[in-house]
């Protein structure tokens, strides 16, 4: 039996900066402006939100943890908000779990992960953050691996047990963050992001016996672009093939990665491979780096596998680029719906809402076959502030440059459009047309047998955000879209000729009760 133990270094009360936490946002709170507050994405009550970190099925409840900064609405020190469910339908806000407390994370609680170990007991592994001049980032971070366990089966707190990795601090670049941990036969796993000293993006592999004390195993992966110096929040999990052959899929958030076309449009940009692993050795990329999410807004994704094994990712939808609204609102940042991972009979990863999200409905309105002539345009719904749309578009039958659907269309002219582009053989999010935040568009690929034939949409419009799934998950794209006042139209449009809609229905959503 080991005699390791964790390095604990208290410098502040923990219960009284959780107090302290939980005022900050009740401020917040108290001010929020619900204009573009969502009604059914997890966001906070009240201030900045990032990461989704602890993601689990526990004791009969799911729940999602995410960064927050509880005293304004811009990046701040980090601690950890908390939602949790029954059904992933109806949300309960739970207290606010970890705070800066201990000197390895006096600076923030930075992203980790959840997991069960084989004694039915749940354990949390989190990055400690602290400036290492002790004032700013003008000296570089010192980050390091933390390990804490839940009080009770509700978890609505836990013991810090302290640092369990430090960071080898003449090996690393200053990141080394965002642990995520596994078992893959008698053998527990932890790897996390890491910016070597020769500043390339890299994942180390750790392992344990006991999941308290941790030895360095391997490099687990180095992205192969020498511009990408680090790969945040990292994924590692295996999928099954249309055969039954296990594959491996990574994920990370590459820091540094150069536009290209249409690829890493975003500051940074979160995306996979798949490939092969071999317990203990290094990852092995059998595709290039594919983007989880094709849209404006989306980044550090984590997924965990639930207990009837299915694969569940949230994303956070990042609002990277200035201006951003809802700074000014009270809060700022919400997560992606939960997507369940699937691998296709294409051999590529799908991501399509989790099938507890048809609980979302409310009523639904069926719109049948629509055809549309050269330049028509169709007004859908008057006024939509949550809903869900079903289509599916006859490409073989349509001729339209572009068609789709305008969402957030205004009576001042704005809007944000969902249409496929057929120039360029994509589906595109195009906010030409905001009033507010950001503009610019994003397009996802389709295969080339999917140009063919039936293009399948699936359409989320909240108060302040859209997400569209297309060809049941194949690409998924997140964008904020902030509508002026007034009714909030959703009008189907054609340009420059015709268009041929099999089916169109429309879903209205209810809350998901985080209001």
């Amino acid at each position: 039996m080991s005699d390791f133990s964790p390095t604990l270094t208290p410098i502040k009360d923990h219960a009284e900066e959780l107090a302290k936490a939980e005022a900050g946002v009740a401020e917040l709170a108290a001010k929020r402006n619900n204009r573009w507050y969502p009604k059914f994405h997890i966001a906070s009550n009240g201030g900045w939100i990032n990461d989704p970190n602890g993601l689990c099925f526990y004791k009969g409840r799911w729940h999602v943890f995410y960064q927050l900064h509880p005293y304004g609405t811009q990046w701040g020190p980090m601690h950890w908000g908390h939602v949790s469910s029954t059904d992933m339908v109806d949300w309960k806000r739970e207290p606010v779990m970890f705070a800066p407390s201990l000197e390895q994370e006096k600076n923030g609680v930075f992203s980790g992960s959840a997991v069960i170990g084989d004694d039915g007991a749940l354990r949390f592994y989190y990055t400690g953050h602290r400036w290492a001049n002790g004032v700013d980032g003008s000296g570089g971070e010192w980050q390091v691996q933390m390990y804490a366990t839940p009080d009770n089966d509700e978890l609505t707190s836990a013991t810090k047990h302290g640092m369990v990795v430090d960071c080898p601090r003449d090996e690393v670049d200053s990141h080394f963050r965002d642990p995520k941990v596994w078992k893959t036969g008698d053998t527990w796993y932890m790897t996390f992001g890491v910016c070597s000293a020769e500043r390339r993006g890299q994942m180390w592999l750790y392992t344990s016996e006991d999941m308290v004390e941790w030895t360095f195993k391997r490099v687990l992966f180095q992205h192969p672009d020498p511009d990408v110096w680090m790969l945040e929040c990292p994924d590692f999990f295996p999928i099954k093939d249309k055969d039954g052959n296990e594959k491996w899929v990574i994920g990370f958030s590459a820091m540094g990665a150069k536009k290209n076309a249409f690829m890493n449009r975003n500051v940074n940009n979160a995306g996979y491979m798949i490939g092969t692993w071999e317990p203990g050795g290094e990852f092995k990329p059998e595709t290039e780096f594919r983007l989880w999410d094709c849209g404006h807004n989306f980044y550090a994704p984590q997924s965990f596998t639930a207990e009837d094994g299915r694969q569940i990712m949230y994303g956070w939808m990042s609002p990277f680029a200035q201006p951003i609204p809802m700074e000014n609102d009270g809060w700022c940042g919400n997560l992606t719906l939960p997507r369940e991972i699937t691998l296709g009979e294409d051999g590529d990863v799908h991501t399509a809402p989790c099938a507890e999200v048809e609980g979302y409905r409310e009523s639904t309105v069926e719109h049948g076959e629509i055809a549309l002539s050269f330049n028509e345009e169709k007004v859908i719904c008057d006024d939509a502030e949550a809903v869900e749309i079903e289509m599916v578009i006859d490409l073989d039958n349509s001729t339209a440059e572009r068609a789709g659907l305008k969402v957030h269309a205004t009576e001042d002219g704005a809007y944000t459009y969902v249409a496929y582009d057929d120039q360029i053989g994509r589906v595109v999010i195009d906010r030409q047309a905001a009033v507010n935040g950001d503009k610019g568009y994003r397009a996802a690929p389709l295969d080339e047998a999917e140009l063919g034939g039936k293009l399948k949409l699936r359409v989320f419009v909240d108060r302040g955000c859209v997400e569209v799934y297309v060809n049941d998950g194949h690409q998924a794209m997140s964008s904020y879209s902030y509508p002026t006042d007034g009714p909030r139209a959703i009008k189907l449009t054609s340009e420059s000729g015709e268009l041929k809609v099999d089916s169109l229905t429309v879903h209205t959503l209810k809350s998901i009760g985080l209001e």
